[in-house]
C-alpha cells in the first residue's frame, strides 16, 4: 500500500465485535421476556434470533415483527416496545473487536482516521459512545444522517473529502466484500478486507489489497 495518508474503517464486525454484541443483546432479550421457560430452550431461542438477524443485515422492524408472532411470550409485547428495548439494550452491550483501540490509537499518530458505517444514526453513535470510539476519528459518516449508503462510492468520496484527502490517499478497512471492499475500490481507495462472517463473492471483480484475519495485522501493512 503506497502513499497512504488516511485510514477509513467500517464499524460493525471491523472495529466493533457486532457478532458478540448482538449475542449479548439477544441473551438480555431472552432473560427479560422468556424467563418462564427452561434454560436450554432459551438458549435455542437465542440461536434462532441470531440466525434470523442475518448478521445484522435484517431490517430490525421486520425481525421483531416476526418475533412477536413466533416466540413463546407470556404476554406478547408490541413492536414499539421491542424496538425501544433494542435501541436501549443493544447499544449497552457494545463490545470492541480485539486490538481495536490499540490499532486506532497507533494509526492516529501517523494518519488521518475516519469511520464510514451503514445504520441508524442513534444506534451507531450510541455504540461509538458506549465503547469510547467517537472522539478517536477525524471524520464520521453514518449512512442515515449522510443520506448515502455503502457500497455507493459517493459516501467514500465524501469521507475522503472530510479528511481533505484524495481517495487514492486512503485505505478502507472493512468486513463486507460488497459494501466495504467493492464500494471503496470503485471510489478509488485502496482496501483491506477483514474476514469475519461474510464470505468473498465470486462476482466481485476487484480483489482486496490485503486480506486480514485480525485487525492488528493491518499494522504490519501500513
Amino acid at each position: 500500500m503506497k502513499a497512504i495518508k488516511g485510514v477509513l474503517f467500517d464499524l460493525d464486525n471491523t472495529l466493533l465485535d457486532r457478532t458478540e454484541t448482538f449475542r449479548r443483546f439477544t441473551e438480555e432479550l431472552a432473560g427479560a421476556y422468556w424467563g418462564h421457560i427452561g434454560a436450554e430452550e432459551r438458549e435455542e431461542l437465542v440461536k434462532k434470533v441470531i440466525l434470523l438477524d442475518e448478521d445484522g443485515y435484517r431490517n430490525k422492524e421486520e425481525l421483531f415483527s416476526e418475533l412477536t408472532e413466533t416466540m413463546p411470550w407470556q404476554k406478547v409485547p408490541s413492536l414499539e416496545e421491542l424496538m425501544a428495548f433494542y435501541r436501549r439494550e443493544y447499544v449497552r452491550k457494545a463490545v470492541l473487536m480485539k486490538d481495536a483501540l490499540s490499532v486506532l490509537d497507533g494509526f492516529r499518530t501517523r494518519y488521518k482516521v475516519g469511520l464510514v458505517t451503514n445504520g441508524r444514526t442513534d444506534i451507531q453513535y450510541g455504540k461509538l459512545d458506549q465503547t469510547g470510539l467517537r472522539h478517536r476519528f477525524d471524520a464520521i459518516l453514518v449512512s442515515e444522517e449522510a443520506g448515502l449508503r455503502k457500497p455507493d462510492p459517493a459516501i467514500f468520496l465524501r469521507a475522503a473529502s472530510l479528511l481533505r484527502l484524495t481517495p487514492e490517499e486512503c485505505v478502507f478497512v472493512g468486513d463486507h466484500p460488497v459494501n466495504d471492499i467493492a464500494g471503496a475500490a470503485e471510489a478509488g481507495m485502496q482496501t483491506a478486507w477483514l474476514r469475519v462472517n461474510q464470505p468473498w463473492r465470486d462476482e466481485i471483480r476487484t480483489a482486496p489489497g490485503a486480506v486480514l484475519t485480525e485487525l492488528k495485522e493491518l499494522c504490519r501493512l501500513l
